[in-house]
């Protein structure tokens, strides 16, 4: 037993440092989300900022949007051109996804400055393709409706965690303690 954990030791210590840095990060936004009354149907400030951002971009690439707070769940209504078309909720914010891209991050650390400039960046980068999706796919929902669950649930998840995974490549490659010993 204590030969495999030896021979493993690299991989078991990767496994804790990602699962313990998701579970603290997952812990602290869900403390975050606590905040928010959902039996009132209260949105979380991130959830509606993102819908604003998203509604901004959906008007900047030519299509009159707005949205509403929604009275009857917690999300916020999307219209394109005075159709409602989407519905943003909180899974729409990209925060887990970012949980989930920081975490792999600590997990494959390198150097200080670079995992945290890596972080930042990433980070920044998955959120701003996040605003330009749900822009995209309201626009997509306002022109196909009948292709909702092949936009919403392919094409649009593949292109951001796709994203992600290229950036984990970049990381693993570039600036992860494994990449500056290849090296």
């Amino acid at each position: 037993m204590k030969k495999y954990l030896v021979q493993y030791k690299p991989f078991l210590i990767f496994l804790l440092k990602f699962f313990l840095s998701y579970a603290i990060l997952t812990f602290l936004y869900q403390i975050y989300l606590n905040k928010y009354d959902t039996t009132q149907f209260e949105v979380d400030a991130i959830t509606k900022i993102v819908a604003r951002q998203s509604q901004q971009t959906t008007t900047f690439f030519g299509y009159h949007s707005e949205i509403a707070d929604n009275l009857e769940q917690s999300s916020v209504k999307f219209f394109v051109k005075e159709k409602y078309v989407a519905r943003v909720v909180e899974g729409c914010n990209a925060i887990s996804v970012i949980i989930l891209f920081i975490a792999f991050v600590i997990a494959f650390k390198g150097k200080i400055k670079q995992t945290l400039f890596f972080v930042l960046l990433g980070s920044m980068l998955i959120y701003v393709l996040n605003i330009i999706r749900i822009a995209l796919i309201s626009i997509a929902l306002y022109k196909f409706p009948a292709y909702e669950h092949l936009i919403h649930g392919v094409i649009f998840p593949l292109i951001i965690y796709g994203v992600v995974f290229v950036l984990w490549i970049v990381l693993v490659n570039k600036f992860s303690i494994y990449a500056t010993k290849a090296n």
